[in-house]
């Protein structure tokens, strides 16, 4: 920002002009200059916050402070974003001082554990080429009879429990959680013990010690299964992995550890909360929800919407510049945070007509929702197979799903990485 730095000493007891919708005034540590506290707060569940639109408009790039006290750079153009996320001096490698962790029990952790998706090549590169091939379409594809019967199963187990239930501990989390430790042949009978774990690594307001603690439980399951599997290989991903790059030591057993814990975290996370979310948008859409009830081949365009206009991993892509990183908002120095507003970029006018809109014939199909770049999501084809047969099982079962109480205000995540929501009673 380019503030001029106020001299004086502010008087308490008068309004800081400076300060603006979406958090409180802040001084930069470097330049004086005014900033703002980040994340900001979404008005509607569906929609980012109204403060992305202003300075996506006014000051594209604005420095702001957030829970570590770190002043990272906003990128809130959708050509800037996937520019920023694409570009060779910007790094994921989560070891640099100035990386914008929103916890510091977060960045802690993650520099001792090294999650793929927090370092840079050649690191980076060695463990997506393992994984790739394991999420192609059409294995995932393969995984949709699987899933359906999931969520037929957790529908019959609502419905005869009464008349009302809880969205995301009945059917979300089960159904997404379920999915990714079917996935790697992990037991799948405490499906709130994984989310549990995600709460406490991915809560902004974790210590280091707490992450830790969390991490090492999770850890405790997969060093089980992997010793499990390199006794009684089976047809699941994990038996791949150990038998293909774990025991010819093409990659540490710390490596594989890490890259599965990621994995199982952050895809059922998201997808939870796209579930959840995407359940509440239809129902409180009625005509979008019928249409596609009537004319199912809307799905998959739906879908993509849905993904576009929720961005629930709107600040997941946290990056430093490495050198100067000039886009069309300006300028970001070398060795400064940035993070990569997805919600902000899907929600551009100038790319996406109408942007708050589900519209099932838009030709814009270009969304961010899973990143950009060498970090793009590997579970995108997963995530989307997921929600189609999720919301596509609700639906169909429950075509008047509604919130139980109306009235009542969302259970929002209070700290989370992932937008979501905690708990959502519905009725049907």
């Amino acid at each position: 920002m380019t503030t001029t730095p106020d001299p004086t000493t502010p008087d308490p007891t008068v309004p800081d002009p400076t300060v603006t919708a979406g958090g409180t005034a802040a001084r930069c540590p470097v330049t004086g200059a005014s900033l703002e506290d980040f994340p900001f707060t979404r008005e509607n569940p569906f929609a980012p916050p109204a403060r992305y639109a202003d300075l996506r408009a006014n000051d594209p790039l604005p420095q702001v402070r957030i829970p570590t006290g770190k002043t990272p750079h906003l990128i809130t153009r959708y050509a800037d974003v996937r520019a920023a996320l694409a570009h060779r001096a910007v790094s994921s490698d989560v070891r640099i001082p100035a990386f914008p962790a929103m916890g510091a029990g977060e960045q802690e952790a993650a520099a001792r554990t090294r999650p793929f998706i927090r370092t840079d090549p050649p690191e980076h590169t060695k463990i997506r080429r393992m994984l790739v091939a394991e999420f192609t379409m059409r294995r995932t594809e393969a995984l949709r009879p699987r899933i359906r019967a999931t969520a037929e199963r957790q529908l019959d187990l609502m419905q005869r429990s009464g008349e009302s239930a809880d969205l995301v501990k009945d059917y979300a989390n089960v159904l997404s959680t379920t999915t990714v430790l079917e996935l790697f042949g992990a037991p799948a009978q405490d499906v709130e013990f994984f989310r549990d774990v995600t709460r406490v690594s991915g809560g902004r307001d974790s210590t280091a010690e707490e992450v830790n603690a969390a991490l090492g439980r999770l850890f405790g399951v997969l060093n089980a299964l992997i010793d499990e599997r390199r006794a009684n290989p089976g047809d699941d991903l994990m038996s791949a992995l150990v038998s293909r790059y774990l025991m010819p030591e093409l990659i540490t057993r710390q490596e594989l550890l890490s890259t599965v814990g990621i994995t199982i975290v952050a895809g059922r996370e998201t997808t939870t909360s796209m579930i959840t979310l995407g359940a509440l948008y239809l129902s409180r859409n009625p005509r979008l929800r019928d249409g596609v009830l009537a004319d199912p081949s809307l799905w998959p365009p739906v879908i993509e919407e849905l993904l576009r206009v929720l961005s629930v991993a709107d600040t997941i892509p946290l990056r430093v510049s490495t050198a100067p990183v000039e886009l069309s908002g300006g300028t970001v120095p070398a060795g400064e945070g940035i993070v990569a507003l997805l919600a902000a970029a899907n929600h551009d006018p100038a790319e996406f007509p109408d942007p708050d809109r589900v519209d099932p014939d838009r030709t814009q199909k270009h969304h961010l929702a899973f990143g950009h770049g060498i970090h793009q999501c590997l579970g995108q084809n997963l995530a989307r197979v997921e929600l189609h047969e999720a919301l596509a099982a609700l639906f169909g079962r429950m075509p008047a799903l509604h919130e139980a109480d109306p009235q009542a205000a969302l259970d929002v995540k209070p700290d989370s990485a992932t937008y979501g929501l905690e708990s959502l009673r519905v009725a049907w």
